[in-house]
């Protein structure tokens, strides 16, 4: 972290983009202060590519950018960009950094990813992280002497030397007065541009707000269901998303009624228990949580950061619950399956889940347990 004194801030993925960007166009202005070291860390290659246009600019203007992603190197790389390979077990791969450094100025975002997720219009923006950032130049300098000395032994001859010499040159100057000013200014602007994000969606009036993607028919108290269309927009299946980073418990239910309940009891009356099958279906769900009809007797669950035990237990609970229904409907006994597995995988295996659910009602398995990579068949 930043030797700022502050303690670590609790950030969502939004917050993190902001300022990323607010560096990165920092580092791309015109100014007579060179030469320029820029260290980005991006933790997966979906994330790079969405700002892989602004590092080639950076390169352009004749900065030194170096670029850290997990598991490859990024390729195709101009002059002055150098991509750098990290490994999923070292903990630079949960880093999220954005480093910019010159003689007169620096500004430093460090983060480490939480595997932790709250409350947002979509997943990917809830995501939560340990971080500070700053845009002082004595801070940069120590943020870009540690990266340097921790991927040394991975960047070439000529991309150390250069980063030496940038260091080099910021050693030998002093650092601009009124630094703490700018950032005051920032951290205000910044603070307040957050919370009417958060008012925003808080009130559903903004893009992508709660209610976006909801079917009508969650019971009353329940959480909303989203449709199939709501669920893209909700995992980042319609934008930026990647593999390997916040993990995901996905629950099937399969809900079946007795043969000819509809045509005993009435519409009116089938339309009530429908209405009391999701409440009880949905009533185990945080408010992180989200959970989708996929057909009139199939739902999915979607609950973020949970291990495979909590999710077991969560599938209990909507036994429990749908069981629970017979007091209300004595002549109404439901049949209830499900099946749970644990995944970090991008986009969500929904179809694996669902074929899961079925396999546990034709087996007549009340939870079903998948491998986290599908690669086994379930079982009970």
């Amino acid at each position: 972290m930043l030797h700022s004194g502050r303690p670590p801030e609790l950030m969502t993925k939004r917050s993190l983009v902001a300022v990323s960007h607010a560096i990165e166009c920092a580092a791309m202005a015109t100014a007579e202060d060179g030469p320029l070291v820029v260290i980005a860390l991006f933790q997966r290659m979906p994330y790079f590519e969405r700002e892989r246009a602004v590092y080639e600019r950076i390169a352009a203007s004749g900065a030194v950018a170096v670029v850290g992603v997990v598991g490859q190197r990024p390729s195709g790389l101009p002059d002055g960009a150098y991509g750098v390979a990290l490994e999923e077990t070292e903990d630079l791969a949960r880093e999220w950094s954005v480093l910019a450094l010159t003689p007169r100025f620096g500004a430093a975002l460090v983060a480490y990813d939480r595997a932790e997720v709250q409350p947002a219009a979509t997943l990917e923006a809830g995501r939560l992280f340990d971080g500070q950032w700053c845009f002082r130049r004595d801070e940069a300098l120590h943020q870009v002497l540690r990266l340097r000395d921790r991927l040394a032994d991975r960047l070439p001859d000529a991309v150390r030397a250069a980063v030496d010499d940038v260091l080099a040159r910021v050693r030998d100057l002093p650092s601009t007065p009124g630094e703490t000013r700018g950032e005051a200014a920032l951290r205000l602007m910044f603070s307040r541009a957050e919370r009417a994000a958060r008012d925003r969606w808080a009130t559903g009036s903004g893009p992508g707000d709660r209610g976006r993607g909801a079917e009508a028919g969650a019971a009353e108290g329940a959480a909303p269901l989203l449709d199939e269309s709501g669920m893209r927009r909700w995992t980042g299946a319609d934008g930026i998303t990647a593999s390997g980073t916040l993990p995901v418990a996905l629950i099937g239910v399969r809900v079946d009624e007795p043969a000819g309940a509809p045509e005993r009891f009435g519409r009116r009356s089938a339309a009530r228990e429908a209405q009391a099958v999701i409440g009880a279906v949905t009533a185990p769900l945080r408010p992180v949580d989200r959970a989708v009809r996929l057909s009139d007797q199939e739902y999915l669950l979607l609950l973020p950061a949970l291990t495979e035990e909590q999710a077991v237990t969560v599938a209990g609970q909507v036994h429990e619950a749908v069981g629970g229904l017979v007091r209300s409907y004595p002549f109404v006994a439901f049949a209830v399956h499900a099946a749970v597995t644990v995944t970090a995988r991008r986009p969500l295996p929904v179809a694996d889940v669902q074929h899961a659910v079925g396999w546990a009602a034709r087996e007549g398995v009340p939870v079903a347990r998948l491998a986290p990579e599908m690669a086994e068949v379930p079982v009970g």
